[in-house]
């Protein structure tokens, strides 16, 4: 009986090691270091560049938007986002699944690697994604940052692609909600619209 028991055990193991090892690949989404990217978007007939600040310890990720219209920061670790409109001195809470759009789909998404790319000087791992709603591909660096995502959601196209990587760490402060701005009520999202956050299927 022990015999055979153990002989259950050891097939029990020898079967669930391909499922683990799919189930483990897939690609760190998070950045596992200090980083600033500077992206060139593309969407919807448009086309600008935005930087992404990473605090890889705290999981803050800070987007500068275009033309210093302001910044949009989300805490993964507290789960809250904000966005700042400086010509405005306005702030404005932003639900995490709009501020964190990316990473949000990503943690649930299917993965599938690819090949190999260098993006901004940088290596990445090429991955094809399948996630709820939206499908596409990620070029993205073994320590978690993404250089390159092109795909579709909610019926939107747009394509995101760094042209410089810094590693460097970043000022907390950045991550900070600035004082003595006013705070904004978030207009509430209809079904189909899409929040500033940053998604790479639909770069704003």
């Amino acid at each position: 009986m022990r015999h055979a028991m153990r002989h259950a055990i050891a097939a029990a193991i020898v079967a669930a090691l391909p499922v683990a090892a799919q189930a483990q690949d897939r690609p760190q989404i998070f950045p596992t270091r200090d980083v600033a990217v500077t992206y060139r978007v593309a969407g919807q007939g448009q086309a600008a560049e935005l930087t992404m600040l990473w605090s890889a310890a705290q999981r803050l990720m800070r987007m500068n938007m275009p033309q210093g219209a302001g910044y949009l920061v989300a805490d993964h670790q507290s789960q809250r986002g904000f966005m700042v409109m400086e010509a405005m001195r306005m702030i404005m809470d932003v639900p995490m699944e709009q501020a964190a759009g990316y990473q949000r789909d990503l943690e649930n998404a299917r993965f599938t690697r690819g090949g190999t790319e260098k993006i901004a000087g940088t290596d990445c791992t090429v991955w094809r994604y399948q996630g709820q709603g939206q499908s596409g591909e990620a070029c993205i660096t073994s320590d978690g940052v993404m250089l390159r995502a092109q795909g579709a959601a909610q019926g939107q196209q747009g394509r995101m692609e760094a042209v410089r990587v810094v590693y460097a760490p970043q000022d907390a402060s950045l991550f900070r909600r600035p004082q003595g701005y006013q705070t904004m009520q978030a207009p509430a999202m209809q079904p189909g619209m899409v929040a500033p956050g940053a998604r790479p299927g639909t770069p704003r």
